[in-house]
């Protein structure tokens, strides 16, 4: 009986290890994307990033961009926005809409230019902005501010974020099957046995309160183009909700007479052939998505210069 005993545990141990090899090397378990506060946009990566995750290849520079380092003799582009154009660790670097943007770009103009890629879960248009506030435009020729609906009045409230919601660590698991217990099964059956529903942003945080204010981002990225003279253009992504009403909701159409107002330009992906299969959920896009986004964004910039815009149309499949 004893031996026996031992037996089973000793399989027992065999599984357990050989699951949590298995959770680490083949979909990055304890090696997640981990976050900081900051007192001045509430949360962002850290810095210097390489990970591995749910087989997707993830970094972050020394500023915290989703993108490579900054290069001093690139044109750069800035790219600001909240998970969506992040991509999260579902989405490998190679496959982000301004990795292509960047690499499509620099083929197409024969110069480096770099879309850099300066977002975080959730963030709003005024957490956009503290950042360019605090480390500058970066000698940029243009802004792109990617936003969703819930954009409008999800504004920034400082409520501590870090440590307190699964998807905003600041260290690493010290074993994958807890990681895989803690961070995944756990609030998913917590989840199912919460019936309350809320009106949410994409990770159910910095919702909507009675008498928000339009968020304030909006305006002074509009501020900042024209005293720097950086074009700025708004991208007003739709979610899967919006999509099948071939609409934007209530919140959309403020952002879009605030763009109309203000004579900002605004791309819309209703106008510019979303479909339901370029969403994995019910707010963020898949690779696909992630490309058809990058495909626009370059048929936009190069419709503003009349030159390039012809040798773009003599392109094979334009």
């Amino acid at each position: 009986m004893k031996k026996r005993l031992l037996i089973i545990l000793g399989f027992a141990l065999i599984l357990i290890v050989g699951l949590e090899i298995f959770l680490r090397v083949y979909y990055g378990f304890c090696d997640t994307v981990l976050m900081k506060e900051d007192p001045d946009f509430e949360y962002i990566a850290q810095p210097n990033q390489q990970r591995f995750r749910f087989r997707n290849h993830v970094m972050y520079n020394s500023l915290s961009m989703r993108s490579k380092e900054v290069d001093t003799s690139s044109t750069k582009i800035l790219g600001f926005g909240d998970s969506v154009v992040n991509g999260g660790v579902q989405t490998d670097q190679d496959s982000l809409a301004t990795t292509i943007l960047s690499d499509s770009l620099s083929k197409f103009y024969e110069k480096k230019i770099q879309f850099l890629n300066i977002s975080a879960g959730s963030w709003g248009p005024d957490n956009c902005y503290a950042y360019l506030k605090k480390y500058g435009d970066f000698g940029a020729k243009s802004i792109f501010l990617f936003v969703s609906s819930h954009d409008a009045y999800d504004n920034m409230n400082f409520e501590k974020i870090v440590d307190n919601h699964v998807s905003f660590p600041s260290k690493q698991y010290s074993f994958a099957l807890y990681e895989l217990i803690d961070r995944y099964l756990l609030p998913r059956i917590k989840s199912k046995l919460n019936k309350t529903m809320t009106e949410t942003d994409n990770l159910g945080i910095n919702k909507k309160k009675d008498n928000s204010q339009f968020n304030s981002g909006f305006d002074s990225f509009v501020s900042y183009s024209k005293d720097k003279n950086i074009p700025l253009t708004i991208y007003l992504h739709a979610d899967p909700n919006e999509k099948k009403l071939g609409a934007y909701n209530d919140q959309g159409q403020e952002i879009i007479r605030f763009a109309n107002e203000n004579n900002i330009p605004i791309i819309l992906d209703l106008q510019n052939g979303l479909e339901l299969s370029d969403f994995r959920d019910n707010i963020h896009i898949n690779s696909k998505g992630q490309r058809k986004l990058a495909n626009t964004i370059v048929k936009y910039i190069v419709q503003q210069t009349p030159a390039a815009n012809t040798r773009y149309k003599k392109l094979p499949g334009q």
